[in-house]
């Protein structure tokens, strides 16, 4: 079994390359053209030195017959000899005449090897005969109406010495300048790299619960990006609470049914047949209820469809569950709904509403429960379930609609219900209030918009 090491992949890596590798490619190629451009121009101050000394070059050649005698001042003045390193060249740059300090170093084909290199840029550099590097001065002359081709040699070494002294300098300067690149780059990096590690231990803490959200202050490139994690993280903060919320409101919904069955399967007045289809009926409203639940958790109120659904078969339904609930408080129910009536919502949402509020009206009656509709001359749907119970403070009315919140301690419940209640009642625009009602108890009020 052969074990590979993978490397991490590395943003910083990646990007110290890229950058480093520009950098190094930037500085080679303007040490190359520095380079390159100083040795031009020596090779143009060697050029222009050589054009000073023409005259004593002139006098070499006169004093060896190959310029003819003249009474130019300036040959008279310059007849001190210097000897150079010379090649007299036709126009065909065949070598016509050698200088005595070339013969002596054996170099008699200086024009023909130049002749192949001639078309090239300056400086101009050969390896001659005696196996040395020379660099070439091409010097053309018009003497006494005759042209001159003259090619003046001059020994690379120092010439080389000193590029070579140049170059390695240039170089460490270079890598100076690459130094100290790298370690404002590593700093930049570093830099720039801080808020991504800031975003990194702030995902780590709303990870752990220690926050909800990312705080502000990014640069302008990662704000689109946290921006839209605190939306994705606003939306399942929100879906988890929706499933919370749609889990316990279940669980309280599905409580009465059992509690019914409890009741129907100790009803003694009910044959085995008509216990069965009084269970059926409770399990078949407990699936309704799950299905109604998982597509609101999942949807949420806004994105249940909008319906219209009969009130009084569903009231009357409820009612005959709560009766066998209830069953030793003799309650008294009226439902005041004419048949025409609709709820102009989800029936889903209108069993909820129903079922908790009657509910509540039947555990806290004294004996009687009413249950009316109407619409009001505000354009309103008002669903009204009224009981002759103790009734509720008008100081505690507005918080009992809040989740967790109970009216009366002293009973079971986990203090959702109107809560739920409220919830689906301001999803459809409306609102639910709390009044005293003509039978002295509680009066529960709905109102929506048609």
């Amino acid at each position: 079994m052969q074990l590979r090491f993978k490397p991490k992949k590395r943003l910083l890596t990646r990007m110290f390359l890229t950058s480093l590798s520009i950098i190094a490619l930037v500085g080679f190629g303007l040490a190359w053209m520095v380079n390159i451009l100083h040795a031009q121009n020596s090779y143009n101050e060697e050029t222009a030195e050589l054009i000073a000394e023409i005259p004593n070059v002139a006098a070499e050649l006169r004093e060896h017959d190959l310029i003819p005698d003249t009474s130019d001042e300036w040959l008279e003045e310059n007849n001190a000899t210097q000897r150079y390193i010379i090649a007299s060249c036709d126009n065909n740059f065949n070598q016509v005449w050698t200088s005595s300090l070339a013969v002596d170093r054996g170099l008699f084909d200086t024009c023909e090897r130049f002749n192949e290199i001639r078309n090239t840029s300056p400086p101009y550099y050969l390896p001659l005969a005696d196996n040395k590097g020379y660099f070439i001065y091409l010097l053309s002359l018009d003497i006494a109406s005759t042209k001159y081709n003259l090619l003046v040699l001059k020994d690379a070494e120092k010439l080389e010495e000193e590029y070579s002294k140049f170059s390695r300098l240039t170089y460490i300067r270079l890598a100076f300048v690459m130094a100290l690149a790298l370690v404002l780059l590593i700093s930049a990096a570093y830099w720039g790299m801080r808020p991504l590690v800031r975003l990194k231990n702030e995902l780590q803490s709303v990870n752990s619960g220690k926050a909800k959200s990312l705080s502000d202050g990014y640069p302008v490139e990662l704000e689109g990006v946290t921006q839209a994690l605190n939306q994705l993280l606003n939306q399942s903060s929100a879906q988890q609470q929706r499933y919370q919320n749609a889990m316990n409101d279940l669980a309280h919904s599905l409580k009465t049914r059992l509690a019914a069955v409890h009741a129907i399967t100790d009803d003694r007045t009910l044959d085995k047949d008509a216990c069965s289809e009084k269970i059926m009926e409770q399990v078949s409203q407990m699936d309704q209820l799950v299905k109604y639940q998982l597509k609101r958790a999942m949807l949420g109120r806004k994105g249940l469809k909008q319906e219209q659904t009969q009130i009084a078969p569903l009231v009357d339904q409820l009612a005959q569950m709560l009766f066998k609930v209830y069953r030793d408080k003799q309650v008294q129910f009226e439902a005041v709904i004419p048949k025409e009536h609709v709820f102009p919502g989800d029936k889903g949402d209108l069993m909820e509403l129903c079922g908790n509020l009657m509910e509540n009206a039947f555990k806290l009656c004294i004996s009687t429960v009413r249950v009316s509709s109407y619409y009001n001359d505000a354009g309103e749907f008002e669903l009204l379930v009224e009981d002759d119970g103790p009734g509720v403070e008008e100081s505690i009315r507005q918080n009992i609609i809040e989740r967790g919140v109970r009216a009366d301690t002293q009973k079971a419940g986990q203090g959702i219900g109107l809560a739920v209640c409220n919830e689906i009642v301001i999803s459809y625009g409306g609102r639910l209030s709390i009044e005293t009602s003509e039978l002295e108890g509680a009066c529960f009020r709905i109102s929506i918009p048609i």
